[in-house]
């Protein structure tokens, strides 16, 4: 039986690193540096997890269009790989913005920063 996979995305220094922590539930890790990157990578494999930050997009930013940085991504995760499950991690001046997300995409579980291991290993187990 093949290890769970999981998609960090990374795209700001406060995206903690637990390679370690992943390395010890027995998950193997792929990082990217941008949505785009983890969008081409879904194309080819469909991870088990996906751990992201939620960066709200306001005013003009994502086009004004998108609620955050997540949703071209979320909308290709449905297409090529429903069954993953979500992880957000987000700013507490942003919490109040997530509900707009999940009213457009299943999110297994949200963790406000700063992300301890604890919180992230509880909802990789959930």
């Amino acid at each position: 039986m093949s290890s769970p996979t999981l998609f960090s995305i990374v795209e700001s220094p406060t995206h903690p690193n637990a390679a370690g922590l992943y390395k010890q539930l027995g998950i193997t890790e792929t990082c990217f540096s941008s949505t785009r990157k983890a969008i081409s990578a879904l194309k080819k494999q469909a991870p088990d997890f996906v751990v992201a930050e939620f960066f709200y997009g306001y005013g003009t930013n994502y086009a004004g269009v998108n609620v955050s940085n997540l949703d071209v991504f979320l909308a290709s995760l449905q297409k090529y790989s429903a069954n993953s499950k979500v992880i957000i991690m987000v700013d507490k001046a942003e919490m109040k913005y997530v509900e707009k997300l999940t009213a457009l995409f299943p999110i297994h579980a949200v963790i406000e920063h700063p992300c301890q291991p604890r919180q992230l290993a509880d909802a990789l187990s959930e």
